[in-house]
């Protein structure tokens, strides 16, 4: 077609927009924004999310959902919308720069700068706020009318009679004022407590020698502050002094408060408070004692369990606390368990740690209890005394673990229930039930139990343990057998009629049914698989998963692979399935959307929403059908982007959505048929002076034969005339996140994609399928075929191609270098180098061992060292080091809490010996991956002065030239170049 001069300069002013857009650098990330916060009112009118930038301050967008009406609060976050749909209520961030003056300067906690709390009424334009506050709480439920907020120690000082500060500047202004005046105060005190402890008077006569410096002989508490409670309909306020907790019923007629006692002040007392709503009368609970928590109100807000402990020794090293239970109406709390209760087991008292739960209906008590354990000697001294671990074959659990889990295992309770206004306990959970589970939400006559004691050490190399399931009764404690030594996890029918579970060896689901205790097989007419058909690991496939039963438990729903079946649970029905087989057909997957949790059961007539996603275009979407109808589901739609699971209004077909795709972050949508939908937010506009980048599904056949796909991201201002480098990054089978967004973020292990695309690199992530007992050349068939592949394109500068990866794509990367020298450079972090040595070492982040994950997880050898000790070492790239002739970069951290890091140490030493170029990162007191900020900033310059240097011949930093002496550590970072100033880690 031939083309008008009008068309020829289109074309040109585009591809010169383009050529001027600038390439992505480190100093971006910063400014980056992210969705990080979404809910919607109940009637579907407003919706409320906050756009948080990877540092800095964010800001909370209240916004119609029509889009007519749109406001927003800088630093504003952690919005409720009450359930009226008539307030919203959140905080207000201090400055991100304030923040970071304060820690600078080391400041206490007290002296941070705090929230405000405000409050924002549709309609209005003038805004309620609070400086300094804790925390807030609304009702989750009920008429939206009630508030509550914890004020901070340090009150700040009223505006002046006649100020009405309306605008968020003159907010920001009373803030500052408030801390500094909090600030002069704390200072005062301090100084104060200083003189106090040289000998010093001050403001206060001197102390008679020999008195008491109080007349309390309590241990001092950490003193509660000012609560209020405020009626946002009438603007009336209550407040309670000394509050050190405090919480709503969930229909919000109850404000339940705990107090502190004052120190040094005798006539003050603890006290446990009850406000009725909306009257605002307030009843004592209990008063006088020295530990409560653990407030439960049920779910009409008429009963209270709680915990205290209130024994006249307050410096006893053994605490009791105590079951109690109050209603209005009564004096005081009721002591309903303790130690000695009837049904309480010698050695077991009431656990501090499980917070009572009412039954639904009201009439079980729930709560746990614990063993008593003997104090610690402390007449022992610390340094006399020997400090080991001691490791038994007898041991359920290696010591490792056990100390990983010290804390929890110190807190384990076991679960116990009194039935209405029966005196005795019964006790359900033990050493041998240690996993219990209420059913029908605890109005079953029966808890579901689960244990895996005796079978416990095999999940060293199992990674699993075998269960066996039992029900216990509530009423006398009795135990049924459900099933012995099965893999896996049961789940009870919402309504406890049955319990089912997944058989990973039969491949099959199950259900016992409690009346009858009959066990069926329920899924042994479905013809088609129900477990993962693509899991390639050495070990059993996992299941596709359910969704929920139908009322009455008539029948369960469970999904293939693509498709939804109900299945029912006595096997007197054959199987449906609900979805005619579209999802086969179409290879789309369909999973029911649940967007109501407090809907436990589908209706025999429910119509079924479904997230939609086909696996052949990477399409998302929806789809809809009624459960009772036959036919194929509907489509609603299915576009080429990445969706975030929506939420939908309480009272309103309005669902709230997040929608994106490689050219356009996550942004807030709108949708009243999720056929068509409208866009709420429009964050990250700066990219559009950046050169950004575009993706496209790529397939091609491996070195075996099979086909196989990945991603291939190019710039936007990508010239096919060019010779580009390459960098490969993998990990398993990423080509479903086609249409994922990706952000330009520092490091926290892996090349950041965006930033590299941008900066002139090609970027290939391919899928990557094992064979077992092969996972070094499952990756040199995948990832090498993928290089050969592009190699041949006329873009593609074959000769500077790297590969990247973290982990399990560390170890993938260590192992390719030993098998091609096709790469120009590789970054390998955090790899397993020695397998044998690996085997039997310790995830410390986790305490586990290791051998699992080589005989039947990740590593995919499937086989013990012993049995096949050839698969270890030739998988292992330490042992063929000498073949390495490219450049390796190794990050490994020292408390890597995943791969132990004296893995990256045994290959970078060998390959060191060897003469190779390679080189290690260590960065201090960091796990697996990256946490600190600083630290991600620093490895993303690395990365790039690494690639920069080997794929397109930039000079090379100090620190890969000459490296970085521990003289000079903390001095220079080693990151400048000649010529060129240093740049230091943090920026």
């Amino acid at each position: 077609m031939k083309k008008t001069p009008l068309v020829l300069l289109a074309m040109l002013s585009t591809s010169l927009a383009m050529a001027q857009k600038k390439p992505l650098d480190h100093s971006v990330y910063d400014g980056w924004q992210s969705i990080s916060e979404r809910s919607v009112s109940n009637n579907g009118k407003f919706v409320a999310y906050t756009i948080t930038p990877q540092e800095g301050d964010g800001t909370l967008v209240i916004q119609a959902t029509d889009n007519s009406y749109k406001k927003e609060f800088p630093r504003g976050g952690n919005a409720v919308i009450t359930p009226d749909n008539r307030f919203v209520i959140f905080r207000l961030k201090p400055f991100f720069k304030d923040v970071r003056e304060a820690r600078i300067k080391k400041k206490r906690p007290d002296d941070m700068p705090k929230d405000t709390l405000v409050i924002f009424e549709f309609g209005k334009d003038s805004l309620f706020r609070v400086p300094r506050i804790k925390s807030f709480k609304t009702p989750e439920k009920g008429t939206g009318q009630w508030v509550a907020y914890l004020m901070e120690k340090a009150l700040p000082v009223p505006p002046k009679p006649g100020a009405k500060p309306d605008s968020l500047t003159q907010l920001s202004s009373l803030e500052r004022m408030a801390d500094s005046l909090a600030r002069v105060a704390d200072s005062i005190r301090r100084k104060a407590a200083e003189a106090r402890t040289q000998g010093l008077a001050i403001l206060q006569p001197a102390k008679k020698e020999g008195k008491p410096a109080s007349k309390s002989n309590e241990d001092p508490v950490e003193e509660g502050t000012e609560l209020v409670l405020k009626n946002l309909y009438t603007g009336e306020e209550k407040k309670y002094p000394l509050v050190s907790d405090y919480t709503f019923s969930e229909n919000g007629n109850v404000l339940l408060v705990e107090t502190t006692r004052k120190n040094n002040d005798s006539l003050t007392q603890s006290l446990v408070l009850w406000t009725s709503l909306p009257a605002g009368t307030t009843d004592t609970v209990m008063r006088k004692f020295n530990d409560a928590r653990s407030f439960t109100l049920d779910k009409e807000g008429t009963q209270l369990a709680f915990l205290a402990e209130r024994d006249s020794v307050s410096k006893a090293l053994t605490k009791f606390h105590k079951l109690w239970y109050y209603r209005p109406g009564y004096d005081s709390a009721l002591l309903r368990a303790d130690r000695n209760t009837a049904g309480v087991a010698k050695g077991l008292t009431v656990s501090d740690s499980y917070s009572p739960q009412f039954s639904k209906d009201g009439k079980k008590l729930f709560f746990g209890l614990a063993s008593i354990r003997k104090p610690k000697d402390t007449t022992l001294v610390d340094f006399e005394t020997a400090r080991l671990d001691i490791w038994s074959y007898k041991d359920d659990y290696l010591q490792p673990q056990q100390l990983v889990n010290l804390q929890s295992d110190l807190r384990r309770s076991y679960l116990a229930v009194l039935n209405a206004d029966a005196k005795n306990v019964v006790q359900l959970g033990a050493d041998d039930a240690e996993n219990t589970y209420l059913v029908n939400e605890g109005n079953a006559d029966y808890i579901l139990a689960f244990s895996s004691k005796g079978n416990r050490v095999a999940s060293q190399w199992q990674g699993f343990s075998y269960q066996t399931a039992f029900t216990i009764s509530t009423i006398d404690g009795s135990r049924k057998i459900v099933k012995e030594k099965k893999r896996g996890g049961f789940s009870p029918s919402n309504e406890g009629k049955f319990i089912a579970w997944y058989d990973p060896e039969l491949k099959h689901y199950f259900a016992y049914e409690v009346a009858t205790g009959t066990t069926r097989n329920i899924t042994q007419k479905i013809p088609v698989k129900l477990w993962d058909e693509e899991d390639d690991h050495p070990d059993a496939p996992g299941p596709y998963g359910t969704s929920k039963w139908l009322d009455n438990d008539a029948a369960v729903l469970i999904y293939d692979h693509y498709d939804v079946w109900q299945v029912d649970p006595t096997g007197a029905a054959a199987p449906i399935n609900i979805t005619n087989g579209y999802g086969r057909k179409n290879k789309t997957e369909l999973r029911i959307m649940d967007l109501d949790r407090e809907v436990r059961s589908w209706k025999i007539d429910e119509q079924l929403l479904f997230n939609a996603f086909n696996f052949s275009n990477k399409y998302a979407g929806f789809y809809t059908k009624k459960l009772d109808v036959s036919g194929d589901p509907v489509q609603l739609s299915m576009q080429p982007k990445g969706i975030v699971m929506p939420m939908k209004a309480k009272d309103a077909e309005v669902y709230v959505l997040g929608i994106m795709d490689i050219k356009e972050s996550m942004n807030v949508n709108v949708s009243s048929d999720l056929k068509t939908f409208t866009k709420l937010s429009d964050i990250n506009q700066q990219q559009k002076d950046y050169n950004w980048l575009t993706v496209e599904l790529v397939k091609w056949k491996m070195f075996d034969g099979k086909e196989s796909e990945g991603l291939f991201f190019k710039p936007e201002n990508f010239d096919p005339k060019k010779k580009y480098p390459v960098i490969f990054y993998f990990y398993e089978r990423n080509a479903d996140n086609l249409y994922n967004y990706r952000a330009p973020a520092p490091s926290a292990s892996t090349v950041n994609i965006p930033y590299f695309v941008s900066n002139g690199y090609l970027v290939f992530d391919p899928n990557i399928w094992y064979k077992n007992g092969q996972p070094g050349e499952s990756a040199y068939n995948s990832v090498v075929s993928a290089a050969k592949m592009l190699a041949k394109l006329p873009y593609v500068d074959s000769t500077k191609m790297a590969i990247q990866g973290q982990s399990w794509g560390g170890y993938q990367v260590a192992y390719l270098v030993t098998r091609t020298n096709m790469f120009a450079a590789a970054g390998a972090g955090a790899p397993v180098a020695n397998m044998t040595s690996a085997y039997g070492g310790i995830r410390w982040g986790s305490g586990l061992n290791r051998q699992f994950q080589y005989e039947r997880s990740q590593s995919r050898i499937g086989a013990t060292l012993w049995e096949k000790p050839e698969l270890y070492i030739k998988n292992s790239p330490l042992f063929t080091a000498n073949k390495v002739k490219t450049p390796l970069l190794i990050m490994h951290n020292d408390q890597d809490g995943a791969v132990p890091w004296y893995q990256g140490i045994e290959y970078f030493t060998a390959l060191r010996r060897l003469g190779k170029k390679v080189w290690m990162l260590q960065y201090n007191g960091e796990d697996h991956n990256l946490v600190e900020r600083r630290n991600r900033k620093d490895l993303s310059i690395r990365l790039a002065q690494f690639f920069d240097h080997y794929l397109k011949g930039a000079p090379a930093a100090k620190w890969i030239a000459e490296g970085v002496p521990a003289t000079e550590k903390g001095i220079d970072w080693g990151t400048g170049v000649e010529g060129a100033t240093n740049i230091k880690a943090g920026f």
